[in-house]
């Protein structure tokens, strides 16, 4: 695998970070960039706008509206978009759903729900934690009964990101509690307009509102909407599972975060000296940007590697480990770098952390108390570690 961008890879960089100074609208990267919630409004707008170009679905074929980029190009995309301070593709219904629908999806899954998550028409969100079956998914207690042409569900799911703005939602569910845990699971598509379903907000301590609790009372789902076959849902949400946790190293927001790091550490002072001249300081940057260099090649190893074989592997837990590790370093740097100056909740605006700006643009590269959350969602870095024993050392 070559390690640096051919002179056609060099061009599509070229061709993405001039069409992202020309089209990302100012007040959408101001608002990533001062790092608050992002409105449901700056979302659609975006997905809007990479739709209308053809840069939406980057892990798509191109059969069903995808971009069919290499893997490097996916990389360098993501690099310039994170540099440009684009907003995250909010990704259940494109990353997550389009690739479970394209492998195990049928024919009228595929017609009815692919365009409409192209064109923004259906917002998806994910039912897959429960409260005790977060990391241990097998262990969850949703039930779905098969009555006639439909499924009748009850149970609860939790910690469901951006489901207070969803359309519909994928689902993992009971549909046979006398087998083996993993074999009885079946994977649903479920209308959030359907009698029975009530969301309730869950909110952060920083006191955003980003993640509900899902409650389902003999909510009926037509048969149609089970996808692959019933009691086989688990192998569905292995799959989905690896392209969850790629996304979450989210190597282009590290690097943007690393750059971010040293700009303060340039800015704020120590006895005099700028904070990037203290040794303790320097060494624990340099010593996360070499870890971030090494993720990089990783991260592009993988996408080769999914390229090849459809779908990434279980090496996608180091990516998972690693990726949130380093970005919660970079983010606690960040934090030990403004020190008093810190803003760490959306809207603390005092007069010392306004060193960049006046109100509208404060900063907010120690806002950390929410990035805490990687390295537990999709799945702990404690239980990534027991997916590497068990599948990559054969123990």
């Amino acid at each position: 695998m070559e390690l640096s961008y051919s002179a056609e890879e060099k061009a599509f960089q070229r061709e993405v970070r001039d069409w992202l100074a020309y089209t990302l609208p100012s007040h959408i990267s101001d608002a990533v960039r001062r790092g608050g919630e992002l409105t449901k409004a700056i979302m659609e707008e975006w997905h809007a706008l990479l739709h209308a170009k053809g840069w939406l679905a980057t892990t798509w074929p191109v059969e069903f509206g995808g971009t069919g980029w290499t893997p490097v190009e996916r990389h360098i995309f993501e690099e310039e978009c994170c540099r440009a301070y684009a907003p995250r593709i909010v990704p259940f219904g494109t990353n997550m759903l389009g690739p479970v629908l394209h492998k195990f999806g049928s024919k009228e899954q595929q017609d009815y729900h692919l365009p409409r998550i192209l064109n923004g028409e259906i917002w998806w969100c994910q039912g897959y934690s429960e409260p005790g079956a977060g990391s241990d998914l097998a262990s969850l207690k949703t039930r779905a009964v098969r009555e006639g042409d439909h499924y009748v569900v009850n149970g609860q799911k939790t910690w469901t990101t951006l489901g207070q703005h969803a359309d519909w939602i994928f689902c993992l569910v009971r549909t046979d509690p006398e087998v083996k845990a993993q074999e009885g699971i079946s994977f649903l598509l479920i209308d959030m307009k359907t009698p029975g379903i009530e969301v309730r907000p869950i909110k952060l301590i920083e006191g955003g509102h980003e993640v509900n609790e899902v409650f389902f009372t003999d909510v009926k789902v037509p048969a149609e909407n089970l996808v692959g076959q019933e009691n086989k849902g688990w192998t569905i949400a292995k799959y989905l599972l690896t392209h969850e946790r790629t996304n979450i190293a989210n190597v282009g927001f590290s690097m943007q975060a690393l750059e971010e790091v040293k700009a303060l550490a340039r800015t704020m002072k120590r006895r005099g000296r700028p904070l990037i001249e203290d040794p303790l300081f320097a060494a624990r940057i340099a010593e996360v940007e070499i870890q971030l260099e090494a993720m990089k090649i990783t991260n592009l190893r993988m996408l080769f590697q999914a390229q090849q074989q459809g779908a990434p592997g279980p090496e996608t837990s180091i990516l998972k480990i690693k990726g949130t590790v380093i970005f919660q370093e970079l983010k606690d740097l960040a934090r030990r770098a403004l020190g008093p100056m810190a803003a760490p909740f959306p809207g603390h605006v005092t007069e010392g952390n306004l060193m960049f700006g006046p109100p509208d643009t404060e900063h907010n590269a120690a806002r950390y108390f929410n990035n805490r959350k990687t390295s537990i969602y999709g799945g702990s870095n404690e239980i990534q570690r027991n997916i590497l024993t068990k599948t990559m050392l054969e123990l």
